[in-house]
This record gives C-alpha cells, structure tokens and sequence, in this order.
C-alpha cells in the first residue's frame, strides 16, 4: 500500500464566487415566485412549482443519507474519503423538510393542490360532488392522517441523518471504532425504515395529485429518480471541489465508482418506466390510461425530453469506461441527468395540478434557479464546518489508495 501526504485537516471555506452567486441564485428565486403570486391565475402554477422544487430538494438531501448509509451497510472501502459530502447534504435534511411541509400544508389549505381528493363534498354521498373511489380511499388519503405520515417519515429520516452525520463528527475527535460500528447499527435500521417508507412517502407527496391514478410502481420509479439524483449531486460537488484545488486525494477511480452507478441507476430508472408505462398501455383501463393520455396530450416534448435526458445521455456518454473517469464528461452528464430528473419531476405534478393554467417560463425556471442557489448556500456552508475528510475512517487508507 503506498503512502500519501494528504493534508487530513483541509477545509472548505465558503466565501467569493461560490457564496455570491448562490445568494443571488436566491433572490432570482424569490423575484419569481413573487411575481407568480402577483396574478391570481398563477397561483396554481407557482404552488406546484414550488412543490416540485421542494420535493426535489428533499428527495435529493435523503438520498444523501440513504448513500452513507449504504457505504456503512455495505462496509464499503472506496468512499470512505468522500463521505462528507453526502453528510453535508445529509445535514441540510432538515431544512428541506421544512420547506417541504409548508408547502404542501400551504398547498392544503390555500391553493388545494390536492384538489383530486382534498375537496367539498368528494366523501359526501348526498353531495353532487362524490366520488365513490375517492371515498374508498379517504382512509388513507385524508389531511390529518396525510400531514402526520410526512411529518413521521420526514422526521425520522431527518433524525438518521443528523444522527449519522454527528457520529461522524465524534469519530473525527475520538477516534477508535465505536462510532463506526453504532454507524452500521443505526444505518441498518435506517434502511429497512428508508425502504418500506419511502414508496409511500412518494405515492402521498406525488401520486396522490391524481388520485383516481394508481400504480404500484411508482414508490419504486420516484426512488430511482431520487437516488440517481442524489449520485449526480455528489459526483457534481465533487469535481467542482477537486477543481478548486480541494480533495487532492479523489482520483479518476473514485470518479470511476460514481459514474458506474449514474449509469446502472439511470437504466434501473428506465426499466421502471417502461415497465409502469407498458403495464398502463398493455391494460388499456381508462382510469390508468389517462395518466399518460394528459402527458402526450399537453406535455408531448417534455414526455421525449425526459426520456433523452435521463436514459440516452447517461447511457451512450457513461457507457464507455474512460468517459467515466474524465472529470469533465462526467460532470456534463451528472449536470444533464440533474435537469433530466428536474423535467421527471415536471412531467410527474404538472398536469395533475395545473391543468387550466399549465405553461413554461419565468416562474418555472426562476423558481428552480431560486432553489439550486438554497440548496448550493446550504450544503457549501455545512460542508465548510467540518474537514473535508473524516481522517478516522476505519477504511480510509483503502480510500486513499483506490484503484481501479
């Protein structure tokens, strides 16, 4: 094993460009979803953008933990030098599910994006608004029991993020294997909670848009998305930070690891697809066949856009083994799979939330530049609090020593 003379005490220093430019990302975001409120027929359409926005934020920030998790399940050796990162977006969790729930409470009771099954006289037999399948599923799908399942699982996700990043932080300080293996424990139960909930967490926050639509899919093809998205992140952060002369210490194989699951998560995430599309078509039941009916009907190109970006690009770019470990090439298409998940998430809210007033511009891209900025201020200023690498890592010499 060679030796290195890594400095183990480096750290991010949040300030110049990075800082600026985030903030002002910031402001863009305001400026259009103040000016989507100014006119009440784009109130709708904001609110569903911000859900959108929202909802990435968050699914991207817990897929962060999912991936510490997974590294210390897995007792996995090639990222135990990169792990800060995903802890840094582990730790903005939090944040997000604030945004998250005001939203969606917001969406509740002002703007009624859950219009298909939170609305007057849907549960009511003598209303002339019922809705027998609605009725049927108002067990499940009512506010109060609604609000507390997010409220539950986002809470508990939360808790094991900050839970992992802070044994991390102790490990940094104690040293020894304590922290690691209460690491493992913890990420164990993480897991099994993680994987039984978070197709639930989707089918209440996304599915339930269009309530008289079901698939049971569908938890698996949002944690496809989140997942990969989540990659993409940390690839992009990354090479970003190795660009700026940070983590000397990530080479072309670490960069190798993480474009191999770009690539073998954006075709799980086409395998999906397909399969929740081919079932609905094959069928040929108009309850489900018009989910995709109101895509091709009013978001024609966005239906193909999604497809080439997040299944064309990762695949013919990623497919070769040397485009995995340039630095440029995959920064290009984790940068192209982020905008493709972005128009995933698009084609998934809009039509079941603004269908009179559905359209494209400067509300739908402010509002996403608005939350980039969020999301780059928060993740650069926790990953500036702590070393960039956790110098106590029971496998961080294999780290440093990967190769490929």
């Amino acid at each position: 094993m060679g030796t290195h003379n890594y400095n183990l005490t480096e750290q991010f220093e949040f300030t110049g460009k990075a800082k600026t430019l985030s903030i002002v990302a910031i402001v863009i975001g305001i400026a259009a979803i103040g000016y989507g409120f100014s006119a009440e027929a784009l109130h709708e359409r904001t609110f569903a953008n911000l859900l959108l926005m929202a909802y990435y934020f968050a699914c991207v920030c817990m897929s962060g933990a999912f991936f510490l998790a997974v590294q210390f399940v897995a007792q996995a050796g090639w990222s135990a030098s990169i792990l800060r990162v995903p802890q840094a977006m582990a730790r903005v969790l939090p944040i997000a599910v604030i945004i998250l729930l005001v939203v969606m409470g917001l969406g509740l009771y002002t703007h009624n994006l859950y219009h298909h099954w939170h609305a007057d006289g849907l549960t009511d037999v003598n209303s002339p608004n019922y809705d027998k399948l609605i009725d049927g599923k108002s067990a499940f799908l009512n506010v109060p029991f609604f609000m507390a399942r997010q409220v539950i699982f986002l809470g508990v996700y939360s808790i094991f993020a900050m839970l992992l990043s802070k044994l991390s932080a102790n490990e940094d300080l104690e040293g020894g294997l304590n922290a690691y293996r209460k690491s493992f424990k913890y990420s164990c139960i993480f897991l099994v909670i993680y994987g039984f909930t978070t197709p639930i967490f989707a089918f209440d926050t996304v599915m339930s848009l269009e309530a008289h639509w079901f698939s049971t899919m569908f938890g698996w093809y949002n944690f496809a998305a989140m997942w990969v998205s989540s990659l993409a992140t940390i690839a992009i952060i990354i090479i970003l930070l190795r660009k700026a002369g940070y983590m000397s210490w990530v080479n072309n194989s670490h960069l190798h690891n993480l474009g191999q699951f770009i690539f073998g998560f954006s075709i799980f995430w086409t395998y999906v697809w397909f399969a929740q599309f081919l079932l609905i078509y094959y069928a040929n039941m108009p309850e489900e066949t018009v989910y995709f009916y109101k895509r091709f009907e009013h978001y024609e190109f966005w239906f193909y856009l999604n497809l080439i970006l997040n299944f064309l690009a990762p695949v013919l770019l990623l497919m070769d083994r040397d485009n995995k470990r340039q630095e440029n090439i995959l920064l290009t298409v984790s940068i192209v799979v982020l905008c493709g998940h972005w128009v995933d998430y698009y084609q998934m809210i809009m039509p079941g939330t603004v269908e009179e007033h559905h359209g494209f511009g400067i509300i739908e891209v402010g509002t996403a530049i608005g939350f980039v900025g969020l999301f780059t201020f928060t993740v650069l200023n926790a990953l500036s609090k702590k070393p960039l690498i956790a110098k106590n890592h029971p496998f961080l010499q294999e780290s440093l020593n990967h190769h490929l």
